[in-house]
Parts: structure tokens; sequence; C-alpha cells
């Protein structure tokens, strides 16, 4: 086993200098990566932006660590959603610091579920209100950014919440052992792939 391997195998994978803060005007915002690092993020491709973040959250191991691979992925995801979603760079550092704030929940606070929602619904409703800057009193989201947001963070993470616990509470043995069965399975049902098995039997007469 290689030393990234074993190093991953006795600890969590932790982001580096990932914190959050809020602002005066009362958002999160990602502090991994300021404004101007969020707004050259933003230019990148696809991979760049994976290799940048890889940087950023010192994920060193992510090759041979499945967790560090699954949160760099959960990290890169995100980013790229709001990269789509058109957001601004203030925008995307809030995305980005509550998608960090909900994984931080699970992994550090053990929250269960209802209350990371409650949690998520009051960072959202803070970037929904008006912001007492005489300089700009719009909100940091408006209701069709807000109801996209949580359309995404829903299906990414709080539809998937069970697997992320036991991405923080499994050690990689069982984590290895659970998949080894799950091959099992596979091979012991015979020739029906689980593709195969999901086809109607009528498809190509249709």
């Amino acid at each position: 086993m290689s030393a990234g391997a074993t190093r991953c195998e006795k600890e969590q994978p932790e982001v580096r200098d990932n914190k959050l803060q809020k602002q005066e005007t009362g958002f999160l915002r990602w502090e991994a990566a300021p404004h101007r690092g969020v707004q050259a993020l933003l230019s990148n491709t696809r991979d760049e932006l994976q290799l940048e973040m890889t940087a950023i959250l010192g994920f060193g191991n992510h090759h041979v660590c499945m967790k560090e691979a699954a949160l760099l992925d959960y990290y890169v995801c995100g980013f790229w959603w709001a990269k789509e979603a058109n957001f601004t760079p203030k925008q995307t550092s809030f995305t980005m610091a509550v998608l960090h704030m909900l994984l931080d929940n699970i992994r550090e606070k053990r929250l269960p579920l209802v209350e990371n929602l409650m949690e998520f619904a009051k960072a959202v409703g803070d970037a929904s209100q008006c912001r007492t800057s005489e300089e700009d009193t719009t909100p940091l989201l408006d209701e069709e950014e807000a109801m996209a947001l949580i359309s995404y963070i829903r299906n990414s993470l709080f539809q998937k919440y069970r697997l992320y616990e036991l991405l923080f509470t499994t050690s990689r043995e069982e984590l290895l052992t659970g998949t080894e069965r799950t091959v099992e399975v596979f091979a012991c049902r015979g020739a029906l792939t689980p593709l195969e098995e999901g086809i109607p039997t009528n498809l190509y007469s249709q």
C-alpha cells in the first residue's frame, strides 16, 4: 500500500484554510479563495479548475484516497455548477461557503439531516434579504437564484445525506469490504447485468 493510502486510512481529509466568514452584510463567504481568487477560478476550464481546487483544498492524495476523491468532486462540481449558473464571484463564494458549512456540519458536528436543513435555510434566507449597505441594497440572491441553489444542494447533498455520513464514519477497510460484497452479489446473479434487468422485454419490438 502506498504512503498516500496509509495516510488517508489514518486521517480524515481536511480542507486546508477553508474557513468561513460572515461579511458585515450578513452572508457567508468562502475564505479558501478570496474574491479575486474566485474570479480567477471562474475563467478556468473544468480540468484547470480541478487542478486549482486540489491545491486550494490540500487534497494531495485524491488519486489513492477515496474520501479525498469524493470531497474533491463535491467541491469541483459545486463550483462548476455556480459557474454554469452565471453566478457572480460573490454568489459563487457564498455557494462554496454553504457547501463547506453543510459538509462540516456532517463531519464535525454530526448534525442530523433536519438540523442541517435548518442551517441551510438560514444561510439562504440571510443571502436573500436586502443588505443594509448604502452602496448596494439588493440581496445577494434573488428568488430565482435562491431556488436554483436550493435545488442543486438538495440533489447533490441532501438526497445523498446518508452516503456522506458514511463517508466520515466508515473506515477505509469497511468501505472496501462493502464494495467487494456488492461485486459478489452481482456476480451471483447470473448472465443478466443490472442494466439488462431494467430493460423491458418488448423494447425492441416497439
